[in-house]
């Protein structure tokens, strides 16, 4: 793969995350999610402290319609209800006929076999970002039975090259979640290191990503910033956010709460300061 980012070029992306994150403050994207019910209100909450606008619209016959006028879309698999699978379906579409950004999060698939028919469905429509932990990922390019339900069974690592593979296949940015975040266009390839263990410990730690991922990429309609740098931009900003919260925090019960409060108050300065980037040849 050709590189993206040498060491160097760590501030490059910093000041790209700074910036969309001002570009996001200044002219909150609306940000239509269709996701799980167990994460609703933690996601929408994610959004509106970070600057965004968050829209749960996941019934048929008007989620078709609001994608169309969104700025980006989430689709999350993680409740995969019959209602559900037919608003994202119609979702898709109306976010491809408008030219609507959209981040598919393929929740569990794998051996699930709802879920993961309706992840391969969606993937054909050339969704503009996937992300996933290892296991998802790999399930997805269709080389793993998935993990333990939303947890992962295998290594970051193991997943780059199929990940670069899907998103050839897909035209997608694909991101996998982990210690290590890993997040490729196909022919690039990034390292994010920021993080805290503590996401894993709240319900919503990733899935929100997913949303925050589909609002950066709502802000990147409004610049030249292609949608790798607005993927990238928005987990370094989230997990940046996410070790300022766990260095006050007590806990898992505390972080959720604290989570919020950094995301609110993490700054361009704070990205430039902390952004941890590995990019190369691979």
């Amino acid at each position: 793969m050709s590189d993206l980012l040498r060491p160097e070029s760590t501030h490059d992306l910093a000041g790209s995350a700074a910036t969309l994150l001002e570009v996001l403050r200044e002219a909150p994207p609306l940000t239509h999610c269709i996701t799980n019910a167990v994460v609703t209100g933690f996601t929408a909450n994610v959004l509106l402290a970070l600057g965004a606008a968050p829209a749960m619209v996941d019934i048929v016959d008007e989620a078709g319609m609001f994608a169309g006028v969104a700025s980006g879309v989430l689709i999350n698999l993680g409740t995969p209800t019959p209602e559900q699978r037919a608003a994202s379906l119609e979702a898709v579409a109306g976010a491809a006929a408008n030219g609507t950004p959209w981040v598919l999060d393929p929740v569990a698939i794998g051996a699930l076999p709802v879920r993961t028919a309706l992840a391969h469905r969606l993937a054909q429509h050339r969704p503009t970002a996937i992300r996933g932990n290892a296991s998802e990922i790999l399930a997805l390019a269709g080389l793993s039975t998935g993990g333990r339900g939303v947890d992962a069974t295998d290594a970051t690592d193991s997943a780059a090259d199929p990940a670069a593979t899907l998103a050839r296949t897909t035209g997608a940015v694909v991101a996998v979640s982990g210690p290590i975040d890993l997040i490729t266009d196909g022919v690039r390839m990034l390292r994010l290191a920021n993080g805290h263990e503590l996401l894993t410990r709240v319900t919503g730690g990733g899935c929100a990503l997913g949303a925050v991922m589909a609002a950066f990429l709502g802000a990147a309609e409004a610049t030249d910033h292609d949608a790798l740098t607005a993927v990238a931009s928005a987990s370094l900003v989230y997990t940046i956010a996410a070790e300022r919260a766990a260095a006050t925090s007590a806990g898992p019960g505390s972080f959720a709460v604290a989570l919020l409060d950094a995301l609110a108050a993490v700054g361009p300065g704070d990205i430039r300061a902390d952004a941890r980037v590995e990019g190369g040849v691979r």
